[in-house]
C-alpha cells in the first residue's frame, strides 16, 4: 500500500498487519530498546537534580546558606537548568555528527560527553563553577539523545508500528525519572543527609545508563536509510535484511530499500545536488518542508511552556507548595508521580498512538493537562498564601481541595505522557524527508532545549512572591493553563495525522495550502494513495501480461 498501513494496530496481533512474519523479530526490538534507552538521559536528570540539590550535604558543599533568597533562587535555577543550556549546543551539533559518522558512532560519542560532564559535577569539590561546567558538558551529550535516538528508531521501524517503537524512547524517559525519584528517596531515608553519598549515589545513575548504552551499540547495525544517504546501497540491503530477519533477496527487503533510494533520488533531483546550500533550499524554500519545520517548532514551544516539564523538574518543591510537608514525604509522592507517568507512557505506546492516532492521543493529553492546570490555578487563587507566606499553615477546611490539587498534578502527568511529551519526539522524527531529516530534527531539538532551558530557568523565579519579582504560584499556573489551551486549539487546526504512513509517503500530507493541511491533509493524502495504488496495480498487471506472452513465445506459440 502506497501510504503504509493505516488500520488500527493491536500490539498482541502484529501478525494480522499483513507484514512478513519475520519483520517483528527480536533484532528489531533489541535495536529499538538499545536506542530507546537514550531517553533515560533526560529522565534521570529531570528526576534527579532537584532532589540531589535539596540535600543538606550538597548545599553545604557550595555554601548555599550564605546567599540571599533571590541569589539562592538563581543558583538553584542555574544548576537545574545548566544541562538544558548545554543541550541546546548538543542538539545543534547532533545533526553534523549524525550525518558524518552515522547514528551508532554518534551515540557512542554523546555517551562519552555525558559521562565526562557528570564526573566533573560529582567531583566539583565545593566549586560552584565546576558544578555549572560539569552539568553543561553533560548537557552537550544529553542534548543529542532526542535527535539520535528517535531518528534511528523511526528509520528502522516498520511504518505500522513506528509510533509504538518511537514512544519506547519516551517510556525510557519516564523510567529514568522513576529510578531517579526513588533513588533520591532511598538515599534520603537510608543514608541520611550528612554524607556526600546522599547525592553521589543517585547521580551515578547517569554513568550507569551511559555505560549500558555504549555496550549495547556494539551489537547494533547502522540505519539502512543513513547508508542509502551515503551511497552504500549494498550495505543498506544487508542491514535491512538483518533487522527484518529476512533474506537479502527477499522481495520485501528489495522493495523497501528501493523505495528509500527512489525517495532520496527524488529529493536530490528536486534540490539539484547534495551540498549544504541544496539542503538549506530544500528546508526553507519548498513549502511542504517549511510547513513541517513550522509544525516541529511550534510543538517544541507549546509543549515546553505548558508547564508539565518544569513540574517534573521541580516536583518536590511544587508538592510542598500544595501542602505536602517534609522532605521525605515530598520525595515519596514525587516518586509515585514518576510511576504514574511511566505507566501512562507505556499504555500510550502500546494501545493508543498507533491505534487512535497521534492527533487524537495528543488532544486527549492536552485536555487532561488543561483541566488539571485550571484546577490547581483556581485552588492557589482561593488560597494565595501557599508558596508565598512561609509561616502560613493550611487550614483543615482546605485539606480536601489541597489533596485535589495534588491529585491534579498526577492528572497533568498523565496528560503530558499521553500528549505533548510523546508527540514532541515522534512527530519530529517522522515528519521530514531523508535528506533533511537529521538537520531538521537537530534544529527542532535545539529549539526544544532552548525552551526547556528558558522554562526551567524561569519557573523558580516565577514562583517567587510578587514582592520578590515573581508572579507567585497562582500566576505561574494560570500562565501554564493559558498556554495549554492555546496549544490544544493549535493542534486541532494545524496538525495532520501522521500515523501508519511510511516515511517516504509522508509528503502527500502536505500538498494542500498550509491553512488546509491540519483539517484536510489526511483526506487529500488518502486520495493520492488510492491513485498511486491503482497505478501500481495497473503497472503490475501489464508486467504480468508481458511476462505471460514472453513465456508462451518461448514455448513456440506463434499466435502471440
Amino acid at each position: 500500500m502506497a501510504g503504509g498501513v493505516k488500520k488500527p494496530v493491536n500490539i498482541f496481533k502484529l501478525k494480522d498487519l499483513g507484514e512478513p512474519k519475520n519483520v517483528f523479530n527480536w533484532r528489531l526490538w533489541f535495536a529499538v530498546i538499545s536506542f530507546g534507552l537514550l531517553g533515560a538521559a533526560r529522565g534521570v536528570d529531570e528526576g534527579l537534580i532537584n532532589g540531589a540539590f535539596n540535600s543538606v550535604d550538597f548545599q553545604s558543599t557550595i555554601n548555599y546558606e550564605s546567599y540571599s533568597l533571590v541569589e539562592k533562587t538563581n543558583i538553584k535555577a542555574n544548576v537545574s537548568s545548566m544541562v538544558q543550556i548545554g543541550s541546546v549546543g548538543g542538539a545543534l551539533f547532533a545533526f553534523v555528527v549524525c550525518d558524518r559518522i552515522g547514528r551508532i558512532w554518534a551515540t557512542r560519542q554523546l555517551c562519552v560527553l555525558w559521562i565526562v560532564g557528570i564526573a566533573i559535577f560529582m567531583g566539583h569539590g565545593g566549586n560552584l563553577n565546576a558544578v555549572y561546567a560539569g552539568r553543561f558538558i553533560a548537557g552537550l551529550g544529553v542534548g543529542q539523545t532526542p535527535v539520535v535516538g528517535p531518528v534511528y528508531i523511526a528509520e528502522i521501524a516498520p511504518a505500522s508500528i513506528r509510533g509504538l517503537c518511537t514512544c519506547i524512547f519516551t517510556g525510557f524517559v519516564y523510567l529514568g525519572i522513576v529510578l531517579a525519584y526513588f533513588t533520591n528517596y532511598g538515599a534520603q531515608v537510608n543514608l541520611g543527609d550528612t554524607t556526600h553519598v546522599r547525592w553521589l549515589a543517585p547521580t551515578s545513575l547517569h554513568i550507569i545508563f551511559a555505560g549500558i548504552v555504549i555496550i549495547l551499540t556494539l551489537f547494533q547495525y547502522e540505519s539502512p536509510r543513513f547508508l542509502v544517504k551515503q551511497g552504500k546501497h549494498e550495505k543498506a540491503l544487508e542491514n535491512m535484511a538483518h533487522i527484518r530477519h529476512l533474506p537479502i533477496d527477499d522481495p520485501y527487503i528489495i522493495s523497501e530499500v528501493n523505495a528509500i533510494r527512489a525517495a532520496h533520488d527524488e529529493e536530490l533531483e528536486a534540490t539539484k545536488g547534495a551540498n549544504w546550500l541544496g539542503i538549506v533550499k530544500e528546508m526553507f524554500l519548498i513549502p511542504s518542508n517549511l510547513y513541517r519545520l513550522y509544525l516541529s517548532f511550534m510543538v517544541q514551544i507549546l509543549s515546553q511552556w505548558s508547564g508539565a516539564g518544569s513540574i517534573t523538574l521541580y516536583a518536590p518543591d511544587l508538592f510542598k507548595i500544595l501542602g505536602i510537608a517534609g522532605q521525605n514525604e515530598s520525595l515519596l509522592v514525587s516518586g509515585v508521580f514518576g510511576i504514574v507517568k511511566f505507566v501512562t507512557a507505556v499504555v500510550c505506546a502500546l494501545f493508543l498512538v498507533d491505534v487512535i492516532g497521534r492527533k487524537r492521543a495528543l488532544l486527549i493529553g492536552i485536555t487532561l493537562q488543561a483541566i488539571s492546570m485550571f484546577y490547581i490555578a483556581g485552588f492557589l487563587t482561593a488560597v494565595p498564601e501557599l508558596g508565598v507566606d512561609e509561616d502560613y499553615v493550611l487550614p483543615e477546611a482546605e485539606a480536601g481541595p489541597s489533596r485535589g490539587a495534588i491529585a491534579m498534578i498526577y492528572v497533568s502527568g498523565i496528560g503530558w505522557a499521553l500528549g505533548w511529551n510523546s508527540m514532541q519526539y515522534l512527530l519530529t522524527a517522522e515528519l521530514f524527508p531523508l535528506r533533511i531529516r537529521a538537520v531538521s530534527t537537530s534544529i527542532a531539538m535545539t529549539l526544544h532545549f532552548a525552551n526547556q532551558y528558558g522554562n526551567s530557568r524561569a519557573v523558580p523565579n516565577m514562583l517567587l512572591p510578587t514582592a520578590n519579582g515573581g508572579i507567585s504560584p497562582m500566576g505561574t499556573f494560570w500562565c501554564f493553563a493559558a498556554v495549554t489551551i492555546l496549544g490544544g486549539a493549535w493542534v486541532w487546526f494545524f496538525v495532520p495525522e501522521t500515523g501508519g504512513r511510511s516515511l517516504e509517503s509522508m509528503n502527500r500530507l502536505f500538498e494542500l495550502p498550509w491553512y488546509k493541511i491540519g483539517l484536510h491533509g489526511n483526506e487529500d493524502a488518502d486520495r493520492m494513495d488510492q491513485v498511486i495504488n491503482e497505478k501500481e496495480a495497473d503497472a503490475y498487471g501489464a508486467s504480468e501480461h508481458i511476462d505471460m506472452i514472453d513465456e508462451r513465445r518461448a514455448q513456440g506459440d506463434t499466435r502471440v
